[in-house]
């Protein structure tokens, strides 16, 4: 019972890092000393969605659930949780990468916003 209360701690915890990578820069808009935060956060997850890599999270969430007795999943969080939810079936590694492009570009432009509104203070 333990391991699979661990196991949705950490389903949880990856979720709520997949928001804040994706949504994060909002904040650095609100608190700009959240960019410290933001953009290790952000580049970590393009770079795992970019590069078709396995989130050490996944590896930990299906370990837990190993140890609960309970299957664990193919693929990583997004494959198995996300894409069934917001992503049509058959998505490619490319379009897996462009996905990632897009909220590195979605990012930027905040943060392009951020620094243009930092520069007219001045």
């Amino acid at each position: 019972m333990l391991a699979r209360f661990a196991a949705d701690a950490v389903l949880l915890l990856h979720l709520a890092f997949i928001l804040f990578a994706v949504f994060g820069g909002l904040l650095v808009l609100w608190r700009a000393r959240f960019a410290w935060l933001h953009l290790p956060a952000l580049a970590w997850a393009v770079w795992v969605v970019g590069a078709h890599r396995e989130c050490p999270l996944t590896a930990l969430e299906n370990h837990l659930l190993a140890a609960a007795g309970q299957a664990g999943y193919e693929g990583g969080f997004i494959e198995h949780y996300l894409l069934p939810l917001i992503y049509p079936p058959g998505l490619t590694a490319q379009q897996q990468t462009t996905i990632a492009l897009a909220f590195a570009v979605w990012s930027l432009a905040i943060y392009a916003l951020l620094l243009r509104q930092h520069w007219r203070r001045r």
